[in-house]
């Protein structure tokens, strides 16, 4: 019965990360379409206050399935290699994007474009997996036995869209309980056309299953069926109350209603393909890891979810009620201290013949070695394989990054990057 509480933990850490990083990726797909900097500037703020939390759930979901269900993770992983690292690329890019652009002290768009557009292959990504997982991996023994396309089908590519009909919808929710003006009109306006694609989408994932899915659906069991049909009731009523709430008040009831329809679909999955994981027979018996390891992993990351919770819910308690954008620092300023403050704001130009063109071309090489020295490092390291690099390569490698960093620390120092009490005031 542990390898079940495994498959339990492993639900509810993707669960909750389809609840939290969907409205953060909807609002950034959202971003692409509004062409107002001010309200795309307020919706990076918005996310970039808890998007490194919410993004924690897809960690504790990939350990979790690694030490409780390895069959899974050593099926999975290297079918859907390809939409997992750019994904993974996406996540990078994302975040450089939201913490930059919440720097700057306006808005910039070429950020906000990389925010917008990491957001919308990130979602495609996981929507790519999602669906290829459910059209079935080739596997024997719990090893893949497929190629590196086939992943790729109809209804992936279904999934795909679906996917990001549904984080579009929670964003919607979000942005109309968090903000004011014209940012929750808008919010309001776009809720029901995405409740509409949302249930168009629901309804051609879930008929398009029983021909995607391999393995014969046993919808003739009392119990399954009772349980799919309870979470699909649920999903319609939720869904009914979305509709009503968008455009209305409370705000908060939009985004509720969406995660309580979000909650029920995952229910509805479970329901319809259970006890099966990875169809078309792989299922939550046979890819469980022993005994031992999974008292290990109940008691190790089920220790560590309610510290979880409690910094997730600690975000959501200090940036609750509504965003606003904090005044400008020249609001209260005098004439002199205004013209300073846009003096320490705006940088120096470079000089005249600073920063040549070939020097700049050498730096970009070098850090293009730099990246693939890294991708080589991890992979004989980690993979125990240790042909390009010993421990005398590895200290050699992590002392030159450290002498960089702190090389660029001190240059920082030396430009006044660094000068906190001229940030405090």
């Amino acid at each position: 019965m542990l390898e079940y509480a495994s498959y339990a933990l492993v639900l509810l850490a993707l669960g909750a990360y389809v609840l939290l990083d969907g409205y953060d990726l909807g609002i950034g797909i959202l971003s692409l379409f509004d062409r107002s900097d001010q309200r795309r500037k307020e919706y990076n703020e918005l996310i970039a206050t808890a998007w490194d939390a919410n993004e924690s759930w897809i960690i504790l979901a990939g350990v979790a399935l690694w030490a409780g269900l390895p069959g899974v993770y050593a099926t999975v992983l290297p079918g859907v290699y390809l939409p997992l690292i750019v994904m993974l690329l996406a996540f990078v890019l994302r975040g450089t994007a939201i913490e930059l652009q919440s720097a700057a002290p306006g808005y910039r768009r070429g950020w906000g474009l990389v925010f917008g557009i990491s957001s919308l292959v990130a979602t495609v990504c996981q929507g790519l997996v999602v669906g290829g997982v459910l059209s079935g991996l080739p596997h024997r023994g719990g090893v893949f036995t497929g190629g590196t396309w086939d992943w790729l089908t109809p209804y992936s590519v279904l999934c795909a869209l679906g996917l990001v009909a549904v984080h579009l919808l929670a964003g919607a929710a979000w942005l109309q309980d968090k903000t004011t003006g014209t940012a929750h009109e808008r919010a309001g306006r776009l809720g029901r056309p995405l409740i509409l694609a949302v249930a168009v989408a629901g309804l051609v994932l879930g008929f398009g299953l029983r021909l995607a899915d391999p393995q014969h659906l046993r919808f003739d069991q009392p119990l399954r069926a009772t349980l799919f049909g309870l979470a699909v009731a649920l999903a319609v009523v939720c869904a009914a109350i979305a509709w009503y709430g968008f455009g209305r008040r409370p705000d908060w009831r939009p985004f509720a209603a969406v995660a309580g329809t979000e909650a029920a679909g995952l229910l509805a999955l479970v329901a319809a393909t259970a006890p099966v994981v990875v169809p078309p027979d792989l299922t939550v018996h046979a890819a469980a890891s022993p005994h031992g390891s999974q008292l290990f992993l109940l008691i190790g990351v089920g220790g560590c979810i309610p510290f979880v919770l409690a910094y997730n819910i600690y975000a959501w308690w200090v940036f609750r009620g509504k965003f606003a954008q904090p005044p400008a620092p020249c609001d209260a300023a005098g004439p002199s201290d205004s013209a300073a403050a846009a003096e320490r704001a705006v940088p120096a130009a470079p000089a005249a013949g600073e920063g040549p063109w070939a020097a700049v071309a050498v730096r970009r090489v070098l850090l293009t070695l730099l990246a693939v020295a890294v991708a080589a490092v991890s992979q004989d390291v980690f993979g125990g394989v240790r042909v390009w690099i010993g421990p005398v390569g590895i200290a050699l490698f992590a002392m030159t990054a450290l002498a960089g960093w702190i090389r660029s620390d001190r240059r920082s120092a030396a430009a006044g990057e660094f000068d906190l009490r001229a940030a405090d005031k």
